[in-house]
């Protein structure tokens, strides 16, 4: 199958994706396998936005994220994990649409348009392993209540005037606003380039690595700070001095191997 956007992969490339993801190949297409894949991915593969500040190009292919997240077992940003997360949907019989967000700042304001790249599925669910601390699971974009899930209580509030378009939030706060318009990954470069080269981006101010762990809590590796959130929200925070403590933390906890540490693009102030 291949959908709007988002090739197939190969029955090889299929099995080791989900290799890499510690899941077994679903018997079909269905809700429960779309949530399970979710949350293993979640799981499995970091949001890490390392390339920025190691130099590293980032290539908007649906190739390039298969061979980031697969073959060198790393992670990536929204535009790299949803893709390759849509390839292997669509290798198991989901249909798949690649939408654009706009992600709201700490001051209420929606950010620059293809601000982030998320997933509608089979033609009812979100599905997100882009966005760092966020859902576990799809959630159900019929739904107009509140959706409990481990992340919080998520609510898909229709945007006024705009057909189909819905603002995400999260315990009450505007997440993202997502356009029901399906777009074709090539659409996202510009807000690709934006995040990689911007002072303004948040990506460029510092390197970050997170994933959420077997138990509900959250990993995550902010420059030198090493940041553990339990899943009922206790937070420690470790500040590493040492570089070889980073790149052990890297190994450890994320399966990336570094020979050298990123350095941010556009330090913080």
């Amino acid at each position: 199958m291949e959908t709007l956007g988002t090739p197939s992969l190969g029955p090889a490339r299929t099995d080791a994706y989900l290799r890499r993801l510690g899941a077994v190949r679903p018997a079909r297409p269905s809700e429960g396998a779309l949530r399970a894949l979710q949350l293993c991915h979640l799981r499995a593969v970091p949001f890490e936005n390392l390339a920025i500040h190691l130099g590293e190009e980032l290539a908007l292919t649906a190739d390039a994220a298969y061979d980031k997240i697969v073959t060198a077992g790393r992670g990536g940003i929204c535009y790299e994990l949803n893709a390759g997360f849509a390839a292997l949907l669509s290798s198991l019989g989901h249909r798949v649409e690649l939408l654009q967000a706009r992600v709201y700042g700490k001051d209420g304001a929606l950010g620059v348009p293809y601000d982030h790249l998320a997933l509608r599925v089979d033609g009812r669910w979100l599905a997100d392993v882009g966005f760092g601390d966020h859902s576990a699971y799809p959630l159900d974009l019929e739904a107009s209540g509140e959706q409990e899930d481990p992340g919080g209580a998520f609510r898909l509030r229709p945007v006024d005037g705009v057909d189909g378009d819905v603002d995400v939030e999260r315990n009450g706060v505007p997440v993202y606003r997502l356009e029901a318009r399906p777009r074709v990954l090539a659409d996202f470069r510009t807000g690709a380039w934006w995040h990689r080269t911007s002072p303004e981006s948040g990506f460029t101010r510092g390197p970050v690595c997170s994933r959420l762990t077997g138990d509900g809590g959250r990993i995550t590796l902010r420059d030198h700070t090493l940041i553990t959130t339990s899943a009922g929200g206790d937070r420690t925070e470790k500040e590493l001095t040492a570089d070889e403590e980073v790149r052990a933390v890297y190994r450890a906890e994320f399966g990336i191997v570094l020979d050298r540490l990123p350095v941010p693009l556009h330090p913080r102030d």
